[in-house]
């Protein structure tokens, strides 16, 4: 039965603090991760949602967990994911954060030319170590160029079953947008595309193929 998978999915962007009034982060809204909690709750599958800061509405039924910063995603996602069956990581986490986060804003003639930065937690690569052979991983490639390469290189790298990919470079889809356009790879070499679409159409698309 449905109602016994546990999925958990991540959603949104991440902030990476550099004074109280500025940050670090990057477009996505988020829509693609809400629509794919809302598919998943309405296949009847039981959704836990680690969403960053977005303006969206968490879907009815969907229990969530809202975070900021790549390490606050990072540590719920790890708690979460040994009792989870399908884990989707949708969000756009900023790869790095600033080695310092100041504690009062930073006057203009005090701005250095440049930030110092560290790497931030690669969630999806940790998930990947830890995943037992009964769980799915699945994976987002939001690629502006060499799509494919790119995203095999992920799947193998990060231990995915499924990644899916898209191009944020074309006008009218991926970040901001209502509307998305996917190519879903698997770690067998399967091929299934999902021409342009709603983002909650494309992702009833992709929960009908994992499950």
């Amino acid at each position: 039965m449905k109602s016994d998978i546990q999925c958990l999915i991540s959603a949104g962007p991440t902030r990476e603090w550099i004074d109280p009034v500025r940050f670090i982060s990057n477009p996505s809204s988020g829509k693609m991760g809400y629509a794919l909690a809302h598919a998943a709750h309405n296949l009847g599958i039981k959704v836990t949602l680690v969403s960053g800061p977005v303006n969206l509405k968490v879907p009815d039924g969907v229990c969530s967990i809202m975070v900021e910063t790549a390490q606050e995603m990072n540590d719920a996602m790890q708690e979460l994911f040994e009792k989870t069956d399908v884990t989707i990581m949708s969000a756009a986490v900023c790869d790095h954060r600033p080695q310092i986060k100041h504690t009062q804003k930073l006057k203009k003639n005090r701005q250095s030319s440049y930030i110092q930065l560290e790497a931030n937690p690669d969630i999806l690569e940790s998930l990947g170590k830890r995943k037992k052979s009964s769980q799915v991983l699945v994976g987002f490639a939001a690629e502006t160029e060499n799509h494919l390469a790119n995203a095999m290189t992920k799947i193998r790298k990060k231990n995915l079953d499924w990644i899916a990919l898209n191009d944020v470079s074309s006008r009218g889809l991926g970040f901001q947008s209502d509307f998305n356009a996917i190519t879903m790879l698997s770690k067998d070499e399967e091929t299934v595309i999902f021409d342009r679409d709603t983002k909650l159409v494309i992702a009833s698309r992709i929960l009908k193929l994992l499950f």
